[in-house]
């Protein structure tokens, strides 16, 4: 017997009409135990309005002002009823609306705060984006997603307990974000998940991977790996994530590794590419986040 679930959907749109549209039509809208927020973060066009027009039942809220990832969801947060959040880019769509076992996931034990579904691409065969994270290195500040770019073979089908969420795709319960706050907004692109991820667990709730709801990301491999704006935000959010997160001698030591090793060899390898732009990106994420 299907149980009925309170859940807020949340996406955040800037100027992608066409994708949100596409996920829109895999949610079923009619379903009362739902409701759909759209936030269209200062599109060129009036993109919330025309979402409104083409799906009534969706609620859609317009930003004048572009407030990030963590800003848009933020608004979608204040306007939400349920008591499950769900966040999910507006680029991914549903082949199988399962979202209930995310429900299930976080209603398991009272510890369970935060859960991500199974997240594969959209192109080809479909391969794995994401089966949950290994450890953030405190030095290095890298991981891996578990599984990224392997074939679906059912290979990590059992629900795992993982350190980070993935911001592509999370449910979160209501309570949580009444006790740890809302997404950190100081990082505008980039690194929020991740940050908003460790002050969950701090707080002490466990992240857990659920593969039983599966949600395809259209992101590309190569998306904006050469962007200047992809670059500074790069740069400056890692540093920013080490100083709100790392303590002690190894936040120094992630300080040095990713302003004198990371950022000057980025820097030297962009100038010998012929792309000044990035290596100026690097050193403004620098200055800024000095300035921070």
């Amino acid at each position: 017997m299907h149980r009925e679930c309170d859940i807020s959907i949340i996406t955040v749109n800037y100027n992608g009409y066409d994708d949100t549209c596409a996920l829109l039509d895999t949610i079923p809208l009619n379903d009362g135990s739902l409701e759909v927020i759209v936030i269209d973060n200062a599109s060129k066009k009036n993109e919330a309005e025309m979402i409104s027009r083409k799906y009534p039942s969706v609620k859609t809220i317009r930003s004048e002002k572009n407030l990030g990832f963590a800003g848009g969801n933020n608004l979608g947060i204040k306007a939400a009823t349920g008591r499950y959040l769900f966040f999910i880019n507006n680029d991914t769509v549903f082949m199988s609306f399962d979202v209930q076992a995310l429900v299930d996931r976080l209603e398991y034990n009272g510890k369970t705060g935060m859960v991500c579904p199974k997240i594969r691409f959209a192109w080809g065969t479909n391969p794995i984006q994401y089966c949950g994270y290994t450890p953030l290195s405190s030095i290095t500040v890298r991981n891996r997603a578990i599984g990224f770019g392997e074939e679906d073979n059912g290979q990590y089908d059992t629900p795992h307990p993982t350190p980070y969420a993935h911001g592509a795709a999370m449910m979160v319960k209501r309570e949580v974000i009444e006790r740890v706050g809302m997404m950190p907004e100081c990082f505008f692109l980039y690194y929020e998940e991740l940050d908003w991820s460790m002050s969950i667990t701090r707080n002490g709730y466990d992240i857990w991977f659920e593969p039983a709801c599966t949600v395809y990301h259209k992101e590309s491999r190569s998306t904006g790996q050469d962007s200047p704006l992809r670059t500074y935000y790069i740069t400056r959010n890692r540093l920013l994530l080490v100083k709100r997160n790392i303590t002690g001698f190894q936040k120094y030591m992630a300080y040095a590794y990713l302003t004198v090793l990371v950022a000057q060899r980025d820097i030297i390898r962009n100038l010998l590419r012929g792309r000044t732009n990035l290596a100026k990106a690097t050193i403004k994420g620098i200055i800024n986040f000095i300035k921070l």
